[in-house]
């Protein structure tokens, strides 16, 4: 039977973390899209790009997606989605309080 050590947190590797595993107003930068090519383009087109800092929101009732705000926008995020966009936390940042 496999144990969890004492002091991990998520018991996430933090080169694993995805942007559903993410708190609300943790800011973190996006490393990759492991999504299929037309869907990463459209996220791209819409500042999903590596290296861009990416902030979660808000939760919409009955956890169906979740707002984040990239590159000045708010955009909505099923979990499955999210799910596959793999983020590393920026170590110059804060938590920051949204609306």
């Amino acid at each position: 039977m496999a144990r969890r050590k004492r002091g991990s947190d998520s018991g996430l590797n933090p080169a694993h973390r995805t942007l559903a595993d993410i708190s609300r107003g943790e800011r973190c930068i996006l490393d990759r899209l492991d999504l299929p090519e037309d869907v990463a383009r459209r996220l791209m087109e819409m500042g999903f790009l590596p290296g861009n800092e990416v902030t979660p929101g808000r939760k919409a009732p009955g956890g169906g997606a979740r707002v984040f705000r990239v590159d000045g926008s708010e955009v909505a995020l099923r979990n499955d989605t999210a799910a596959r966009l793999y983020v590393r936390r920026d170590p110059e940042s804060d938590l920051v309080v949204l609306p």
